[in-house]
């Protein structure tokens, strides 16, 4: 039987988007087009309209990952982990993830490069949720580190009979409360939290713990003690597991 031939129009449309992915991917990698980026990320990430699997995908991001503009390296390797993962998550295999693995390595190691250099705090926690990301263990980086960056998470009390939503402060003010109104406020009827003893932490909890001391990042190694710790229901007295309400939540 003869073998099928792709259609025309097929063909072309495929050379539309291959092209689109050509131009955008150049366009980031010259440092000049922020749109670039922001299209990037709604082709690839949000609307799935490009290939995520192409070759040159991985290769213009790992390249420009090693590059020497911190900017765009950054963003190359934000949107490198968050790909991954929502990959993984996706389709619940690795495969994309195995498929690229000769870049994904340049990609980690590219990743661990930039941790002594990048001092600004919310940088940097983007900087520890991408290391995340990229290695592939756990889906939920992004809202932990959402919330170390922002000093604040919105849980719920896991208490069946209870399940009131809780504000959760860390940092200075490290406390929670039934509002975010409540946490915010000097005179708030609030219950402070109890942050994991750094000795006590293991696993993922210890090893960022860690990279983040050695990176002279002291403020963000305290702030993960307070995520990897306990918070209390207000309303019930009930303890509640940051970590393990962010491991729930992801499902």
């Amino acid at each position: 039987m003869p073998r099928m031939k792709r259609s025309g129009p097929m063909t072309q449309s495929d050379d539309a988007a291959s092209g689109r992915l050509t131009a955008l991917l150049e366009g980031a990698a010259g440092g000049r087009d922020g749109q670039a980026w922001s299209d990037l990320w709604t082709e690839l990430y949000h609307n799935g309209s490009l290939d995520v699997s192409d070759p040159q995908v991985w290769r213009a991001l790992t390249d420009m990952a090693e590059g020497v503009d911190a900017d765009t390296a950054s963003a190359a390797l934000h949107l490198a982990g968050a790909l991954l993962v929502q990959a993984d998550r996706r389709h619940e295999t690795r495969d994309l993830r195995d498929r690229h693995a000769p870049e994904v390595a340049r990609l980690l190691a590219a990743a661990h490069r930039r941790r002594p250099a990048t001092a600004d705090r919310n940088d940097y926690c983007v900087l520890l949720e991408t290391l995340v990301n990229l290695e592939g263990d756990v889906h939920w980086a992004e809202d932990l580190f959402w919330g170390i960056a922002g000093e604040e998470y919105e849980l719920e009390c896991p208490d069946p009979d209870c399940c009131a939503e809780l504000w959760v402060v860390i940092g200075e003010r490290a406390s929670s409360g039934t509002s975010q109104d409540d946490v915010c406020s000097d005179d708030a009827d609030t219950v402070p939290l109890q942050p994991a003893a750094p000795g006590a932490l293991d696993g993922l909890g210890r090893r960022l713990y860690e990279l983040a001391l050695a990176d002279g990042q002291e403020d963000v190694a305290d702030a993960l003690t307070h995520a990897f710790g306990a918070a209390t229901c207000p309303e019930c007295g009930g303890r509640v597991s940051v970590v393990a309400h962010l491991m729930a939540r992801s499902g």
